[in-house]
């Protein structure tokens, strides 16, 4: 069975960093593009960003700049480098194997202003 784990999350200050990590189980990681999604309170689950299983990366516009997604197929991990973060980053962070219903368990990013 495929398990997501993501992992890293915390409470940061306005412009701080984090870097998030999506461990994979399972042969599926390499073979399979990936993606961060977010979600606040009140607020549907939003994409932040996708990387394919070769390493190409696309962004949505507002994190462009901020957030960088990486990946180590070695390690079955998927990475999310968040920098300049903002109170409005407040969210829980998913993890998601591209186009599959599978999902972590979130990490919660708390940005304090």
């Amino acid at each position: 069975q495929v398990q997501l784990v993501e992992s890293g999350g915390g409470l940061v200050q306005s412009g701080g960093s984090l870097r998030l990590s999506c461990v994979v189980s399972g042969s599926i990681f390499g073979r399979s593009a990936m993606a961060w999604y977010r979600q606040a309170p009140g607020n549907q689950r939003e994409l932040l960003g996708a990387i394919s299983s070769a390493g190409s990366t696309n962004y949505v516009d507002f994190v462009k700049g901020r957030f960088t997604i990486s990946r180590d197929n070695a390690k079955n991990t998927m990475y999310l480098q968040m920098n300049s973060l903002q109170p409005e980053d407040t969210a829980v962070y998913y993890c998601n194997i591209w186009g599959r219903s599978y999902w972590g368990q979130g990490t919660q990013v708390t940005v304090s202003s």
